[in-house]
């Protein structure tokens, strides 16, 4: 990315930072992948249990590796088997710390979140005592219809590759709905696999200490 490319990702991200800010979230900024890790750092404290959403962005910065390091007490849902997925779930509800990414961010500083099991975008509304999420500058857009088209076409295809699940989008790289006049957020396919069930927008927040936004001036998961 060169110097210019770069400018502008800086500004688009302070622009939605600061609107992300009057809606009463933490807003952190970090250049590359290796600041957003040393971010993600200083906002967890020793000991405390953590859990997290299934996340590229978080692999992708070493978050994973972080967690596991034994500093915390990680609630790891890959060592859990598929009959105890529910309850480990809702245990994650009493996290001190929730980490995962976001769909999309939107410039009126709005969290668009579209889940299949839904445990990502239920811990985002409620339960842990902290939210932090990694959210690449590739997930910034200008409003919610471009987050709603972002999800329907940068997001769920590569998830159900990564799921193996059997949707529209996996085998076309884009969801059905684009295929009519006028689709809605909620349009999609109506097969067993399909990943897009809940659909959350997060706004101003009551409480002002829980939500933590971390943005990084690079492209991060899908």
């Amino acid at each position: 990315m060169d110097a210019n490319q770069k400018a502008v990702i800086m500004r688009r991200m302070q622009q939605t930072g600061e609107a992300l800010t009057r809606n009463r979230m933490h807003v952190y900024y970090a250049d590359n992948k290796t600041e957003a890790l040393e971010q993600v750092k200083a906002l967890l404290h020793s000991g405390e249990v953590v859990a997290t959403g299934g996340s590229m962005s978080l692999a992708e910065c070493g978050v994973m590796e972080l967690l596991r390091s034994g500093a915390y007490q990680f609630l790891d849902r890959a060592a859990c088997k598929p009959e105890e997925m529910q309850a480990f779930y809702r245990k994650c509800f009493s996290a001190d710390a929730y980490l995962c990414s976001s769909n999309a961010v939107t410039a009126k500083g709005e969290l668009y979140n579209v889940d299949g099991n839904s445990n990502r975008v239920a811990a985002i509304c409620f339960g842990p005592s902290r939210v932090i999420m990694v959210v690449g500058c590739n997930k910034l857009v200008p409003d919610l219809d471009a987050a709603i088209k972002r999800v329907k076409t940068c997001a769920a295809p590569p998830n159900t590759e990564r799921l193996s699940c059997s949707t529209y989008c996996k085998e076309t790289g884009s969801c059905i709905s684009l295929s009519q006049p006028d689709p809605g957020m909620t349009d999609g396919c109506h097969g067993d696999g399909r990943i897009c069930c809940n659909y959350l927008v997060s706004a101003q927040q009551r409480n002002p200490d829980r939500m933590h936004i971390i943005l990084v001036a690079e492209p991060l998961g899908y």
